[in-house]
């Protein structure tokens, strides 16, 4: 089995819809470290389970410097934002999404 992991860093902007008064519904930043996790049991063509780049592409491209309210069709949590991201990407199945220091969200396939 092969593994690649992409770790990169997304500026980006959201507020959260809560059910209970927060700060986090006003809007505000981070700088998101997102952690991909993919992996194969052979390699493709070109001798990888996916190119680094097109990882970059798929998540930095369409996340950064973003209002992800307006990105994104739902709630952007980061346990939303982590599963979207493992849905976008072929042979994913784990990411992790830091938005700060010690708050980290992971969503695993089953």
């Amino acid at each position: 089995m092969y593994t690649v992991i992409k770790r990169m860093e997304v500026s980006a902007a959201h507020s959260l819809s809560l059910s209970y008064p927060s700060k986090c519904g006003q809007l505000h930043g981070h700088n998101w470290i997102i952690t991909v996790y993919c992996r194969a049991r052979e390699l493709n063509a070109d001798g990888m389970v996916v190119d680094f780049s097109h990882i970059k592409q798929l998540v930095k491209g369409r996340l950064d410097h973003r209002n992800l309210n307006e990105t994104l069709p739902f709630n952007p949590t980061a346990e939303n934002i982590a599963r979207w991201i493992c849905e976008q990407i072929p042979a994913c199945f784990k990411v992790e999404v830091q938005e700060s220091e010690s708050n980290m969200a992971v969503y695993e396939k089953d």
